[in-house]
């Protein structure tokens, strides 16, 4: 272990290093009540607003150009810029000198109570930046997926939609990023961050940040009991909303091995720390029909901190990367010590949150093989809202055809017992036949038997059943051998937007 250290990153052009402070004292903290930057707003401290969103900057895998990524500061714990650079809505123009895109936000009237905004002007300079730099121009569809993570209760959407359109109108100025590069390049000489201070109740607590794969490992193993963090996108409500404390921190996302995707042979690798933005749109380049599941699953700021190996430790029954992977086929990589072994993903989850990481283990990467030839895949999520919700069912549903029959069915679902799992009396009730509705029929009767689903906020255990049944027929209609319906014409969401263009 390296010897304890301070924090080190940028904001506003500065080096700050902080010592003293909680490990768990998140960033919009740190801004509101240590540093005044009042310009970002906490709302609901749990990633679901937007108010609170700033830009995280990091050095991309050649060190000469840096990334900027719109995260949520309410959920990410202050160790977690370490090494990088912070920005916020002070650092974008001033009231005599506003930027493009607080200029468009002022023009369209896309601000009313003010609360939301900055969060909004973070999101659309992100947007911003991007299409800057690869010289495009979002679509309308576009700026409303990318702005999915920010919610305005009083102006509506149409004028700052206006407002992301508009910003591009006016002479381009973006965010001066060779001195961002310059100082986190001087920040690369850091050692690992290993970062003491008492926690919120006053107890000792540490923090670790290993950049190579062994000396994670050797840490784990030293520190079986400690916390693994990624994005801190599932934690971080941990600390805010249930006052937990972690205990001692090994953060994973300074691992450069576990943020690789490789390809090798015809498998598809995602290490554990790749960013979920990343990993799905690596899956959705394979698997294009994953692409709608892709752009609901949370939010932007949630995808770009969070991970996929996170998400699938995690384990959550109601989380959305499991069933897509578990339909594909997917294996985890796990390693403790020195040591490796494979394991199928839909053999991981033992029961509600329990898995089968032995102490001192971590997943070290997902390995996703090939579709098998003939296979149609589709992903599906059923929640009370299109954007940023939480599922009351997701379905990801696999078939693979000869002729017209079907050889092999994987149909996972979450949403609809204690753990992520695939329905094996649905699958037998496919498999030998053709694929036609009176098969699609008797595979949806056959979940009452794979399933007992629960009855809360989200969903009664009778609506969860029809509405998983109903999946399994939506795919057949999308999949069927003779004149398949686009997925646009089974989509009730579709519908409903197709109405509200008309009107």
């Amino acid at each position: 272990m390296t010897a304890p250290r301070p924090i080190r990153f940028i904001h506003q052009g500065q080096l700050r290093a902080i010592s003293g402070l909680p490990p768990t004292t998140t960033v919009l903290q740190y801004l509101r009540e240590h540093v005044r930057c009042a310009g970002t707003k906490e709302g609901c401290a749990e990633g679901d607003c937007g108010a609170c969103t700033v830009l995280v900057g990091e050095l991309d895998a050649t060190g000469g150009a840096v990334e900027l990524r719109n995260v949520n500061a309410c959920i990410q714990f202050l160790p977690m810029l370490d090494g990088k650079a912070l920005l916020t809505v002070e650092d974008l123009g001033t009231s005599a000198d506003p930027n493009p895109v607080q200029q468009a936000l002022v023009d369209c009237h896309g601000s009313q109570c003010g609360f939301c905004t900055p969060g909004f002007a973070m999101t659309m300079q992100a947007i911003y930046e991007r299409h800057q730099a690869a010289g495009t121009r979002p679509t309308r569809q576009d700026l409303a997926d990318d702005l999915s993570g920010n919610l305005c209760r009083c102006t509506g959407y149409r004028p700052i939609l206006d407002a992301g359109e508009r910003m591009f109108d006016a002479p381009v100025r973006t965010i001066a990023r060779q001195p961002i590069v310059e100082a986190l390049r001087a920040l690369r000489d850091d050692p690992p961050l290993h970062y003491e201070a008492p926690s919120r109740d006053g107890t000792p607590q540490r923090v670790f940040a290993p950049r190579e794969l062994d000396e994670l490992a050797d840490l784990r193993a030293a520190l079986p009991q400690a916390r693994l963090v990624a994005g801190a996108t599932d934690v971080g409500l941990w600390v805010n909303k249930q006052h937990r404390d972690l205990g001692d921190v090994i953060l994973t996302g300074r691992v450069d091995a576990l943020r690789r995707i490789d390809a090798p042979g015809d498998v598809l690798r995602l290490g554990a720390a790749v960013p979920l933005e990343d990993a799905w749109s690596a899956l959705t380049e394979r698997v294009p029909a994953l692409r709608e599941l892709w752009l609901r699953f949370a939010s932007p700021p949630v995808r770009h901190a969070g991970t996929l190996g996170g998400n699938i430790a995690n384990g959550s029954p109601i989380g959305d990367g499991a069933p897509a992977l578990i339909a594909l086929g997917a294996r985890l990589v796990l390693r403790r010590g020195p040591a490796q072994r494979t394991l199928p993903l839909e053999d991981f989850y033992l029961d509600y949150m329990k898995n089968a990481l032995e102490p001192g283990e971590f997943i070290e990467a997902i390995e996703v093989p090939p579709l098998p030839p003939g296979t149609q895949l589709r992903g599906y999520k059923i929640a009370k809202r299109y954007d940023s919700d939480i599922s009351a069912v997701c379905a990801v549903l696999g078939v693979r055809l000869e002729n017209g029959v079907v050889r092999e069915a994987r149909l996972a679902f979450g949403g609809m017992a204690a753990i992520v799992k695939r329905a094996p009396r649905a699958e037998a009730a496919l498999v030998g036949r053709a694929w036609d509705e009176a098969a699609a029929l008797a595979a949806a009767d056959a979940l009452r038997e794979d399933f007992t689903p629960m009855t809360d906020l989200r969903a009664s255990a009778d609506y969860r059943q029809r509405a998983a049944a109903n999946l399994i027929r939506r795919f057949w209609l999308e999949t069927r051998v003779d004149a398949p319906v686009a997925a646009a014409a089974a989509s009730v969401w579709q519908a409903v937007n197709l109405q509200r263009s008309v009107a």
